[in-house]
């Protein structure tokens, strides 16, 4: 095999490794979104919960007051039952005392019930949190375990960049730049192996006369078909 040949083994290589770390680091966006994704279910259900509890807070707060506005109304035509002098009038205030005294029994039924239920949806609202808590202790970690593979992937890509450096300085400045274009436009495949008589990269069937010049091991010989650089299997 050439000695050219062979560093350009070695060049292609590195260079499928530097396409593969791309490939990985161009992956890292989408799982880090992936990993906050997992939070909007249990953030959802946190909202909802909060939510549904503040309703429920105003609610009561609309009960007491409009229980405590009966209560004076109640005092007050007490009061005036109290000053008149009429018979009538004393029984229709008295009338209307019962009346606002059922409304108070019914605000305070609902007040209870009203308070039955934060108490539901502060169980709801903790349980929530502590899932939600739960499962971003999860995503943290997930989190920190991409940042993690992506320091390592960069180091690498950054070792294997010096290292290619290094390998294309080396290779022959008459062969390199026809391995480059190969190398763009073949998928990262620029050499290939002949084996059976066929190109290993497009899998046509050579020429004899260029099986015998892969096989002489004197010269660089190209794929009719694709162009590759071939070299013996």
């Amino acid at each position: 095999m050439l000695d050219e040949i062979r560093d350009l083994l070695v060049l292609q290589d590195r260079d499928r490794r530097l396409a593969l770390i791309a490939k990985d680091l161009e992956k890292l966006p989408l799982e880090e979104s992936r990993a906050r994704n997992k939070l909007s279910g249990d953030q959802a259900a946190v909202k909802q919960a909060h939510d549904a509890l503040q309703a429920n807070e105003l609610v009561l707060k609309k009960i007491e007051l409009d229980a405590e506005t009966r209560r004076t109304t109640i005092k007050r035509l007490k009061l005036q039952q109290f000053e008149t002098r009429k018979n009538e009038e004393y029984q229709a205030l008295g009338h209307e005392v019962v009346r606002y005294e059922k409304e108070v029994d019914q605000f305070e039924t609902r007040e209870l019930e009203c308070m039955e239920a934060s108490d539901a949806l502060r169980a709801t609202l903790a349980g929530a949190e502590a899932a939600l808590k739960r499962t971003k202790q999860l995503v943290d970690e997930d989190l920190a375990s991409i940042a993690e593979r992506k320091k390592n992937l960069l180091t690498e890509q950054a070792e294997v960049r010096a290292e290619r450096a290094r390998l294309a300085e080396a290779t022959s400045p008459t062969i390199l730049p026809l391995y480059e274009r190969l190398l763009k436009s073949k998928d990262g495949v620029a050499i290939s192996p002949l084996h059976e008589g066929r190109c290993g990269g497009c899998h046509m069937k050579l020429i004899s006369s260029t099986v015998i010049k892969v096989l002489s091991g004197k010269e660089i010989a190209q794929c009719e078909d694709c162009g590759r650089i071939l070299y013996p299997d």
